[in-house]
């Protein structure tokens, strides 16, 4: 087990990017028949955006509680920890997930807080009371 480094993160969070656009393709799939084969304007239909909100909130707590990791976690070698490193309970997936939100908001300073905190934690690593760890693949 290590601290996490940057570029692992980063890395981690571009594989999720892709697999969560593909996540919401599908879950937009219904909103786009249902008019059509129309697109749905995003700034008008309020189900339709919470839809893609709660898609995106299990996305990542699901995967956080359940196995403690995304897919994207997973293929870089990323294990989620609450505070007896164990899975995160659910509360504080709850809060990493509101809390990563914050941590994107001033233009991902949360996230590259990483590279100047002594423990190499992010805002929502900080408030949720969890961390990202790295472990190494062992060499057959």
């Amino acid at each position: 087990m290590q601290n996490t480094g940057f570029l692992r993160r980063f890395a981690a969070i571009l594989y999720d990017s892709l697999l969560l656009f593909a996540v919401l393709m599908l879950v937009s799939t219904p909103f786009v028949m249902v008019r059509g084969g129309e697109a749905v304007p995003p700034l008008s239909d309020l189900f339709f955006r919470l839809t893609l909100a709660f898609a995106i909130y299990i996305f990542f707590v699901g995967f956080w509680t359940r196995a403690g990791r995304t897919l994207g976690m997973q293929s870089w070698g990323l294990q989620l920890q609450g505070r007896d490193d164990n899975k995160p309970t659910l509360a504080a997936a709850n809060v990493r997930f509101f809390a990563a939100l914050l941590s994107w908001t001033p233009a991902g300073l949360g996230f590259l807080w990483q590279l100047w905190d002594k423990d190499r934690l992010t805002w929502h690593d900080r408030i949720s009371g969890t961390r990202i760890v790295y472990y190494p693949k062992e060499k057959k």
